[in-house]
C-alpha cells in the first residue's frame, strides 16, 4: 500500500510509502482519500500525523504519469485529485504534518492541509508547477495565501522556487523546525497531547476557525455561538468545569 493508517495512542499515522520521492500518483490520491476518511470515521483516532518518512515527505505529483494526461483526462481527474486532499483538511480532528526532505508541489499541498507544520531543519518546500507550465491543482493556489498571505504565495507559485526550512519558518509556511531526528517524534508528541484534550471541544474549535476564515465575521461568529453553547451539552465541559473548580486550571482528564 502507498499509504497506510497505523493507530497507536489515540494518534493515527498517515504514512506515505512510495518509494523513493512519494510521488502522488492517482492510486496514493485516491488511498489518502480512502484513509483520511477512514481516520474522520474512528473513535480511537482523536489526533493524526502526516509523515513520509525520515528521507522525504513528498516530492510531488507522478509527472511521468501526468505527462501522459490529456486535457480531457484532467478535467475528469482534477476534481478527484482536489478531493483526496480536502479529506485530509477536512479530518475533523488535530491534523500535524511531519515534514522531511522535500515537500514539493502536492507535497507541499499536503503539508498545508494540516492545521500544523514541524519540518526538519533540511527541509525544502515550495509549489515548482510554474516551470511545468502548470498551477497548483491540489490547493495550492487557495490555501498557500490563506496561510502566508498573498503576497508570499505569489512569490513561490509565480517563481517556482523552493524555500529552506528557516524561511518557510520565517513566513509562516511551517510551525516549528527540529533536527531532521526529531521530526516524527515531536510530530507525535503534539498530536498525542491534544489526543487526550476534549475531542468535541477540539472539533468544535477546528470547525469554527476553518468556517470563521473562509466568511464573513457575523456568520463565523454565529457557527462559534453555536458550537459553544452545544458543548454545554457535552460530558467533557461537566468535566472539565468540575475539574477547574475542584482542583484548578489544565488538570481534567476528557478519557
Amino acid at each position: 500500500m502507498t499509504v497506510t493508517l497505523e493507530v497507536a495512542e489515540g494518534v493515527g499515522t498517515l504514512r506515505l510509502d512510495r518509494p523513493p520521492m512519494n510521488a502522488l500518483d492517482v492510486a496514493t490520491q485516491d488511498r489518502l482519500k480512502e484513509l483520511a476518511e477512514e481516520a474522520t470515521r474512528r473513535d480511537d483516532v482523536r489526533a493524526v500525523v502526516i509523515y513520509g518518512g525520515e528521507r522525504v515527505f513528498a516530492a510531488g505529483a507522478d509527472i511521468k504519469e501526468m505527462q501522459d494526461m490529456d486535457h480531457t483526462a484532467m478535467v475528469l481527474r482534477a476534481r478527484a485529485l482536489q478531493d483526496s486532499f480536502t479529506a485530509v483538511a477536512r479530518i475533523p480532528k488535530p491534523v500535524v504534518a511531519a515534514v522531511t526532505g522535500y515537500a514539493l508541489g502536492g507535497g507541499c499541498e499536503l503539508a498545508l492541509c494540516a492545521d500544523y507544520r514541524i519540518a526538519a531543519d533540511n527541509a525544502k518546500l515550495g509549489q515548482p508547477e510554474i516551470l511545468l507550465g502548470l498551477i497548483p491543482g491540489a490547493g495550492g493556489t487557495q490555501r498557500l495565501p490563506r496561510l502566508v498571505g498573498p503576497s508570499k504565495a505569489k512569490d513561490l507559485i509565480f517563481t517556482g522556487r523552493m524555500v529552506k526550512a528557516d524561511e518557510a519558518l520565517q513566513i509562516g509556511l511551517v510551525d516549528r523546525v527540529v533536527p531532521a531526528a526529531e521530526v516524527y517524534e515531536q510530530a507525535h508528541a503534539w498530536a498525542a497531547k491534544l489526543a487526550q484534550g476534549p475531542a468535541i471541544a477540539l472539533r468544535a474549535a477546528k470547525e469554527s476557525v476553518d468556517t470563521g476564515i473562509e466568511t464573513d465575521i457575523d456568520t463565523g461568529l454565529a457557527v462559534e455561538r453555536n458550537w459553544f453553547a452545544g458543548l454545554f451539552a457535552t460530558e467533557d465541559r461537566v468535566r472539565g468545569m468540575r475539574s477547574f473548580v475542584e482542583e484548578g486550571p489544565g488538570k481534567a482528564k476528557f478519557l
